[in-house]
């Protein structure tokens, strides 16, 4: 009889969190090590626009969906100019890429990028520790061919353990853009059922933003592009007086990764604006940092929301969205202002999600109605700011 046994040639690699769990399992990326904070993510889909987010750097990525890289790497599908994660960890990489824009499989794209990447292990199991126990650090090791020494894995663990918590970490000038540039680029548009995607183009553009980089998605862009909002986007330590140089109808505040509070550049930008009365919106880090310049305060979330399934509770029309999340802070509603009135909250764990202010054209969202991935039940959030911007 024959043989069908398939040899797995794949190097070992292992996950050790700060809590000394360990997890075996197989290298899908480079070979070596790296260390970040383990979170999860929830989605189903979007795994490229996940690796591409500048939310996520410092973090190692955990996909619970089960199946990851069946349609391969594209060019269109990225958030950003580079994989920002410090790492992924999947239960299984799909052996066959099938989609008619891939260019290249999950596999090569991580090696591409230099990024250390596990598969083969029980991310149910990750999970559950991840949800008790809380959003940990942890490190990944990797061999570049065959499997790991006892040392090699002692040495994971002394790096888990002594590995940064989030807590205190001002990341968000790390993956800013060190200069001004223009955006005017829509969203996607389909030529036709087989080309590539083009690029819609609103008729005109009516207005301007100056919009701050602490880790900006594309898509944000894309959606304030389709408005006919032309967008400059500044570095992260722009200040307010050189922001308002540009003649803006309204500002904006990126999402971003990392703890909030050290953001000292991005709280005066707000508190001026506020002053100011000049319209503004935020999202996520965005979010945070304009709560902390209403006098209020943040707080590190036990695991987080990363995901693509959250709902959320529009306090004002009752109306429930699914929205996507990436946050491992959350601001304190019972710490803000009078001044400040909530507009939405979570359904998951009750947290604050959305606030306005009551004395001046300013609101924020923490999810991400930009969604990429996710649904897009709540993208009329760009439109509340276009109308915000006309009235003043």
């Amino acid at each position: 009889m024959q043989n069908n046994i398939i040899h797995d040639a794949r190097p070992e690699a292992v996950l050790v969190l700060a809590d000394g769990a360990v997890f075996k399992g197989k290298s899908i990326g480079i070979s070596g090590h790296t260390v970040g904070e383990v979170v999860f993510n929830t989605a189903m889909t979007g795994y490229q626009e996940i690796l591409t987010d500048p939310s996520y750097m410092g973090q190692i990525v955990t996909l619970t969906y089960p199946h990851i890289g069946n349609v391969g790497v594209n060019q269109e599908d990225v958030e950003s100019s580079g994989v920002y994660v410090a790492g992924l960890v999947i239960k299984n990489e799909s052996l066959v890429v099938s989609n008619w824009r891939s260019q290249r499989s999950l596999g090569e794209y991580l090696k591409q990028n230099g990024i250390v990447a596990i598969s083969d292990i029980d991310t149910r199991r990750l999970t559950r520790i991840l949800r008790t126990k809380g959003a940990q650090p942890g490190c990944i090791m990797a061999a570049g061919a065959g499997n790991l020494t006892e040392a090699q894995i002692a040495e994971a663990t002394k790096l888990a353990a002594d590995a940064p918590k989030m807590v205190g970490q001002q990341l968000a000038t790390q993956v800013s853009s060190d200069y001004l540039y223009e955006w005017g680029e829509g969203t996607w548009r389909m030529d036709n059922g087989y080309g590539r995607p083009g690029s819609y183009q609103p008729e005109e553009y009516s207005l301007k933003v100056v919009a701050w980089d602490y880790g900006i998605k594309e898509n944000i862009l894309r959606l304030m592009a389709d408005r006919g909002i032309h967008v400059t986007v500044v570095p992260a330590e722009t200040t307010f007086e050189e922001a308002m140089k540009l003649e803006p109808d309204g500002l904006f505040l990126s999402n971003g990764p990392g703890d909030p509070a050290p953001c000292e550049f991005g709280i005066e930008v707000a508190q001026k604006a506020i002053a100011n009365k000049v319209p503004l919106f935020g999202i996520c880090l965005g979010h945070q940092i304009l709560g902390l310049a209403c006098g209020g305060q943040t707080k590190k979330m036990k695991f987080g929301h990363h995901g693509a399934n959250h709902p959320v509770l529009d306090l004002r029309t009752k109306r429930v969205y699914i929205t996507s999340q990436n946050h491992g802070f959350m601001v304190d509603v019972d710490s803000l202002p009078s001044n400040v009135r909530p507009t939405h909250k979570s359904l998951f764990d009750g947290s604050l999600q959305g606030f306005e202010l009551t004395d001046a054209p300013v609101f924020c969202f923490q999810g991400h109605p930009e969604a990429s991935p996710g649904p897009h039940d709540i993208r009329d959030l760009f439109d509340r700011f276009v109308t915000s911007m006309k009235k003043s």
